[in-house]
């Protein structure tokens, strides 16, 4: 597999990356991440107001991103952000399973989007190009979402991801045993410290084994 970002994307965002890694894992109950993920929910809750929020670097640069690919940030948020404000107002975060619980962790760790898909559901090569009025695009518990001018990631299939929300599609499930990690960049600031971060949380939390990183080709 091989993961390209079309020139659409690279003309309007010259710096726009993806950082992109295979690993084998078990999907299992996250109720031993509990600890883990309600020190991440204190934490945020005392650090941040909602304007706060807004205004952390590397969501306000994705922000900045939406707003010069067309795309009202504020109406279509960043998955990131949405997390973050989630727990600012005081909800907690959605338990799903240890795979997709640690790709939110890592989401509010390195404040970037992260897409946390099955593997064996992707068919063929990956390309990342700018959405479409005729994308149909159903997020995951979303309903159908405009991702008009946002980047997405597509297969040979369409569709199965964006950075507001990904598909059902692709979704992590019980039968998982693969997955694709993908942390979506609006700038080249801290790839190798977030591709470090993703390596050590999935390592140290979810043991997963045979970690490859995905070739990322650049078209612009």
């Amino acid at each position: 597999m091989t993961i390209t970002i079309t020139d659409e994307i690279l003309n309007i965002l010259p710096d726009f990356h993806i950082i992109a890694m295979t690993m084998d894992v078990v999907v299992e109950s996250s109720e031993y991440l509990e600890q883990l993920i309600a020190s991440y929910e204190q934490k945020i809750r005392e650090e941040y107001s909602i304007e706060d929020v807004l205004n952390i670097p590397l969501i306000k640069e994705a922000r900045d991103g939406y707003k010069a690919l067309g795309k009202d940030p504020s109406r279509y948020r960043l998955a990131v952000e949405s997390l973050y404000r989630r727990i600012v107002k005081g909800n907690s975060l959605y338990r799903i399973n240890n795979i997709v619980d640690l790709g939110n962790l890592l989401s509010l760790e390195v404040c970037r989007s992260v897409a946390v898909l099955d593997f064996d559901k992707i068919q063929g090569d990956v390309y990342v190009r700018r959405g479409t009025q005729d994308d149909i695009y159903e997020g995951i518990g979303r309903g159908i979402i405009n991702v008009d001018k946002i980047p997405l990631y597509c297969d040979e299939i369409g569709p199965f991801g964006c950075p507001t929300s990904d598909v059902m599609r692709t979704r992590i499930t019980d039968e998982t045993k693969k997955i694709l990690l993908m942390i979506i960049c609006f700038s080249d600031k801290l790839l190798e410290q977030c591709r470090d971060t993703a390596i050590k949380m999935y390592t140290t939390y979810a043991k997963v084994k045979n970690i490859k990183d995905v070739d990322v080709i650049r078209k612009w």
